[in-house]
């Protein structure tokens, strides 16, 4: 269901991103400086014929292409205390450029990959789907939004102008999209196949998630560990949620956390 979608997101990609050339110079930086990574990983893949092999690669593409956004500040990140806080630019063309590109990457992985697309549970995006996952989400913030309260929100990143929340909602979701069809798609199910025990695979994929924060935690940023905190807290109810309902409401609960944390809401 959802791979047949995302041609369509593509192809209304020139609407989308009317405001591209004010924010060219700032992504052809960040192409400049990910791309060299981005080719070698890209020579992994291609010469991989191991899934375990070709999955961790894209793993490790996926977090160059996520950890580089930092230095250039397409996204900032703080600890109030034990409290981790999350801002993204509030220029929308780099979000919509960012946000469509990785739908239009995760669509060309899937359509290029049978065996890694095989290993995709996606599950009914229904309304029982959604519910948890947006309670998911709300499970995994809540907690950062309720101890927030008790700090200034001009020391944990700021107000949020209203008009970017939907450019920003978009961004969460297209972007967790693809981070849950590596990890909860491609990981988790290769860690099932075969009658592996689903508990373990599920518990593994959250805690290589977490773990794959750890550069963004202790050195491209200086949060530490309230960032793994929430990254292994997330990531367990994103593998529980693949393991009952699929691909598709763990995404929502992980992308759903993120614009929460990213959003502003509580003053």
């Amino acid at each position: 269901m959802l791979p047949d979608l995302l041609p369509h997101a593509v192809r209304v990609l020139p609407d989308l991103l009317g405001d591209a050339a004010s924010v060219l110079p700032d992504l052809l930086a960040y192409a400049v400086r990910v791309l060299p990574g981005l080719l070698l990983i890209g020579a992994c893949f291609a010469v991989a014929r191991e899934p375990m092999v070709r999955i961790m690669a894209l793993i490790f593409g996926f977090v160059l292409i996520r950890d580089a956004m930092t230095p250039l500040g397409f996204w900032r990140f703080g600890a109030a205390g034990p409290v981790p806080w999350l801002r993204f630019t509030d220029q929308t063309g780099i979000l919509l450029v960012f946000g469509v590109g990785t739908l239009a990457l995760t669509w060309v992985v899937l359509r290029l990959d049978g065996d890694l697309r095989a290993l995709v549970r996606w599950g009914r995006l229904d309304l029982a789907a959604v519910v948890l996952g947006v309670g998911g989400g709300l499970l995994a913030a809540g907690p950062v939004l309720l101890l927030s309260l008790f700090t200034p929100l001009s020391e944990r990143g700021g107000a949020v102008a209203a008009g970017l929340l939907p450019v920003l909602l978009f961004f969460c979701l297209a972007g967790n999209l693809a981070e849950e069809v590596l990890f909860r798609g491609f990981l988790q199910g290769h860690l099932e196949r075969g009658g592996g025990d689903a508990g373990r695979a599920a518990l593994l994929s959250a805690l290589l998630f977490a773990a794959c924060h750890v550069f963004l935690a202790s050195t491209v940023t200086g949060v530490g560990w309230p960032l793994l905190a929430f990254t292994l807290v997330e990531g367990l109810i994103c593998a529980y949620l693949r393991l009952r309902r699929g691909v598709l409401a763990a995404t929502l609960a992980h992308g759903s956390a993120i614009f929460l944390l990213s959003a502003g809401l509580t003053a």
